[in-house]
């Protein structure tokens, strides 16, 4: 059936229903001489008469009576389909892939996670733990989590957590033996903590800044791990000072198992965000992981 035969089965079927060309073309939302030069021209087509018209009134002749019989449950069960694939697609369902650090996956994206799985039946999930900053569209992830805010121009950033600063501390063991710095030069004398990034394989240099004036800081020591939070677990062992975001060593500082310093030359930085491509395409799920991820002050 071309697509003209099916308007003006529409437009009969409003006729017919309506009993008035007038109320019809109001319905369909156009002129009631359109609706009559189609109604004409579908009887034409059919070679039969559909309506019997007087100057009062319209109503179906025998022949359309059991036309709009034929076609009145057809079109009902067109618009229930069409209402059933409209919910489908506003339903929440489908799977997010993501890439992040195992500290941001466990302490900021699993929170949210596990209430949208618990809500939502039909959503899925699926995480890789990775620390280097992952181009998402090449290797088919959705979105990313990464600290700061400077992202590819085709990419939106959305935060998901406070500013914060990086602290420099080390555990009450370690300081029996070793004098508190009192500035970052002083970082050369101790046994700090190398983290190796893992994007250019190069050392973390230390990043300092104080009256506007940055400073970064190469330090040396005994161990040097990937992984910030073996790094974490080695200044807790009193291997000597460490230097990581405020959401990793924070917590233990304030238990006292870590001993902050240097916090005068600390600034504040942009915490983490998620990143995903502008021309990503927003899903009902999608949007709830981004709503429920999205930082409020």
């Amino acid at each position: 059936m071309r697509r003209d035969e099916m308007s003006d089965l529409i437009a009969f079927l409003a006729v017919a229903e309506e009993r008035s060309f007038t109320r019809a073309a109001a319905r369909l939302g156009t002129s009631q001489s359109a609706v009559s030069a189609v109604v004409r021209r579908l009887e034409e087509r059919m070679d039969v008469r559909l309506l019997t018209r007087t100057t009062r009134s319209v109503s179906p002749t025998e022949a359309g009576q059991r036309l709009v019989d034929t076609l009145r449950p057809a079109f009902d069960d067109i618009e229930a389909q069409l209402a059933a694939m409209d919910e489908m697609r506003s339903r929440p369902s489908g799977t997010i892939r993501l890439t992040a650090s195992r500290h941001a996956a466990r302490q900021i994206v699993m929170p949210v996670v596990n209430r949208i799985m618990a809500e939502h039946a039909d959503i899925r999930v699926e995480i890789a733990i990775d620390s280097r900053f992952v181009d998402i569209a090449k290797e088919g992830f959705d979105a990313g989590i990464r600290l700061g805010e400077s992202l590819d121009k085709d990419m939106i950033g959305v935060r998901i957590s406070p500013d914060m600063e990086m602290v420099v501390a080390g555990s009450p063991e370690y300081f029996r033996d070793h004098p508190i710095p009192e500035a970052p030069h002083d970082l050369t004398t101790h046994n700090c903590i190398n983290l190796r990034l893992p994007t250019l394989g190069g050392l973390y240099a230390w990043e300092f800044e104080k009256d506007g004036r940055p400073l970064n800081v190469r330090v040396d020591g005994q161990f040097t791990c990937g992984d910030p939070e073996v790094v974490l677990d080695a200044a807790l062992a009193g291997r000597g000072l460490v230097c990581l975001p405020t959401d990793h060593l924070g917590p233990h500082v304030k238990t006292g198992r870590l001993v902050r310093v240097l916090a005068d030359w600390c600034p504040l930085f942009a915490g983490y965000h998620l990143y995903y491509p502008s021309r990503r395409q927003i899903t009902p799920a999608f949007r709830l992981l981004v709503d429920g991820l999205r930082w409020r002050n």
